[in-house]
């Protein structure tokens, strides 16, 4: 691949957009990557990913610019489409993914953190969906699911005033779990990512798809889809040696993802 990397340290993978010249701009290749690279993920022997942009000014600066200012009508929606189908794959992954913003996560940059499950920061980060400054909406997914983090009311005034904000106030708003200085990002998240992936992964992956699904549902439908993967776990060997370790005492040496 030419603008994503992708490394394994034990049962995480880290996937980079390694496009730092252009602050890791989206372009129509770098979507295709992404999507190639979420495919390839070995769901045996991978139970949690770290999504991350190179360099350290920029996460993803935006979608970009260059590639969308010629687009026609019909051209623009099948670009949204394309970073849409991506960034829903991405935000519907089996397994948890940590969006670990190292810098400007602007336009498609704060949109594609945005799907991912925890979004850690560094302390010179900058969130913002700025496109009405160039005359278009947010198009992959922005309008949407900033309202369901922060709430309707900050999200619109964001996505109006095209009004960029600091890690501080990304945290204070609930857009992100936690802020670090820049040395340190990528460190906490790896150890997020460990903690995440001691857990037993079938149970994980079950939470990860109650809760999206939930969220989508109102209360009655949302307990039923709880309910059935809460079920399905007690058909797993991680639930036996889970419980059996608790109730002798002991600790599980190691979740089989079985």
């Amino acid at each position: 691949m030419e603008f994503i990397t992708y490394e394994q340290e034990g049962f995480v993978g880290i996937i980079t957009i390694n496009r730092p010249k252009a602050l890791n701009a989206l372009n129509s290749q770098v979507l295709k990557e992404i999507d190639a690279a979420l495919d390839a993920v070995d769901l045996e022997t991978t139970r949690c990913l770290i999504l991350t942009g190179a360099g350290e000014k920029s996460f993803v600066a935006g979608a970009d610019i260059g590639e969308m200012s010629t687009l026609t009508k019909a051209e623009g929606e099948a670009f949204g489409k394309t970073g849409n189908d991506v960034f829903r794959k991405l935000e519907t992954f089996p397994i948890p993914v940590i969006a670990a913003v190292n810098g400007f996560a602007l336009g498609g940059g704060c949109e594609i953190s945005m799907s991912c499950d925890i979004r850690l920061c560094s302390d010179n980060a900058v969130f913002g969906q700025p496109e009405v400054g160039l005359g278009i909406t947010p198009g992959f997914g922005g309008t949407q699911r900033l309202a369901r983090l922060v709430g309707a009311g900050k999200a619109k005034e964001m996505i109006y005033t095209a009004f960029n904000i600091k890690a501080d106030e990304a945290y204070r708003i609930g857009l992100v779990n936690a802020v670090y200085p820049q040395a340190e990002l990528m460190e906490a998240a790896k150890k997020m990512a460990a903690k995440i992936s001691k857990n037993a992964p079938i149970a994980v992956r079950a939470c990860k798809k109650a809760i999206n699904e939930g969220l989508d549902a109102d209360m009655d439908q949302a307990i039923v889809i709880e309910e059935k993967l809460f079920g399905s776990c007690f058909e797993t060997e991680d639930q036996k040696d889970g419980m059996a370790a608790f109730l002798n005492k002991e600790k599980v040496s190691g979740f089989k993802n079985k």
